[in-house]
């Protein structure tokens, strides 16, 4: 799996591509969550659109990543316009918490 972080403004943009199962999860969590507590940023955009494949682990590191946000006050957001993932988040119930856009740009003008 290829994990890209970028920091803007207040938000830690997270791009994700490949598999996010769990042989990756651990290590993109890890490296995340050190960005995002180094930086001190309260925002976190999971750009999932490049991802082939997630399991529960990528919903475990989706619902971490929500609660971290959550504790310094910011939000979560998904942008994702993957038919496979789509149907995954539903599932998982993710999308009753947290926002789905179908593009970055759109995401970010939400925070």
């Amino acid at each position: 799996m290829l994990l890209e972080l970028e920091s803007k403004d207040n938000n830690l943009i997270v791009r994700l591509e490949g598999e996010l199962d769990h042989h990756s999860s651990e290590s993109a969590r890890q490296k995340i969550d050190r960005r995002f507590l180094e930086e001190n940023l309260n925002n976190i955009v999971l750009d999932l659109r490049k991802l082939t494949f997630m399991d529960s682990s990528g919903i475990g590191l989706v619902m971490g990543r929500y609660k971290k946000a959550m504790e310094r006050h910011g939000e979560l957001v998904i942008v994702n316009d993957n038919e496979y993932i789509d149907k995954i988040l539903n599932m998982s119930g993710l999308l009753k918490i947290v926002e789905l856009y179908s593009t970055l740009d759109k995401a970010m003008e939400k925070l």
